[in-house]
């Protein structure tokens, strides 16, 4: 099983079982792997430990519960989640949240969580993803299933081994600079997220086709236009291709994540080069 598809699996484990206890050695069981290579893999990717991964998944959840349910107190969604006392739900939920269950739940549409991706820091801070609303990645899932059916941009960074083998740095300011493109290109309410080491996805909110055409235009118009790196010009360049994704049964992240890869195929590559 490949990196990605271990990944997606494993948060797909973790989405099925929130209120359940659950462990790093069960997920990694349930996957056939190690739990130390799934540990290095997850920390990798998502910039977090399973660990935290699983917290912020929970209080996300709770959080919605929160603004959705008024009605429900808070120690009946903090036992959901398997936290026993008030004290303990409210110290979970303050660390991800930093506020308190029911001052989120005084005024919920005033809070946003946003994990971070694995850039180098400095880079990151300066120029990653300004202006743009942010989304936790556990809150990625059901963005998807709600947009079901809305195109999907995808883009892939043109030869980034050769920028990476001038400095690891230059490779960071390349796929910040490439997200930043793709994030110029997207609407108000689109969301730009990473799939792999230099592949990005624009989840629109739009089922236009012109709409999506004209976002793969913006993109490519940037392409060739150089980064600077301690004053070396190096070119940089995109594949982008647009897809419209809709299922009839269930949404599975491996289903969907499967489908990104594939249309970034090597095929597409070698045909968007013609």
């Amino acid at each position: 099983m490949e990196n990605i598809q271990i990944l997606i699996e494993a948060m797909e484990y973790i989405d099925n079982n929130l209120t359940e206890s659950i462990t790093t050695e069960e997920i990694a069981n349930h996957l056939y792997c190690s739990k130390s290579s799934l540990e290095k893999l997850f920390k990798y990717i998502n910039n977090m430990t399973i660990r935290d991964y699983i917290i912020r998944r929970r209080m996300s959840k709770a959080a919605i519960e929160l603004a959705a349910h008024p009605e429900r107190t808070l120690l009946e969604v903090g036992l959901h989640y398997g936290y026993g006392s008030n004290e303990a739900f409210t110290r979970a939920f303050s660390g991800v949240w930093h506020i308190s269950p029911s001052e989120f739940r005084k005024n919920p549409s005033n809070y946003e969580l946003f994990p971070g991706y694995k850039y180098d820091r400095e880079l990151m801070e300066e120029e990653l993803m300004k202006d743009r609303k942010k989304i936790d990645i556990s809150e990625l899932y059901d963005c998807i299933k709600d947009r079901m059916g809305c195109y999907l941009i995808l883009g892939d960074i043109d030869r980034l081994i050769p920028i990476n083998e001038i400095s690891h740095k230059a490779g960071d300011l390349a796929i910040i600079t490439a997200m930043n493109r793709m994030e110029g290109a997207a609407g108000e309410n689109d969301i730009v997220f990473r799939i792999g080491g230099d592949e990005f996805v624009i989840l629109t909110d739009s089922t236009d086709e012109e709409y999506a055409k004209n976002m793969c235009k913006d993109i490519l118009s940037h392409n060739k236009e150089c980064i600077t790196w301690e004053n070396r010009e190096i070119p940089l360049s995109l594949y982008v291709k647009a897809v419209q994704y809709d299922t009839q049964g269930a949404l599975r992240y491996s289903e969907f994540f499967s489908m990104l890869h594939s249309e970034l195929s090597r095929e597409f590559k070698q045909e968007f080069k013609k």
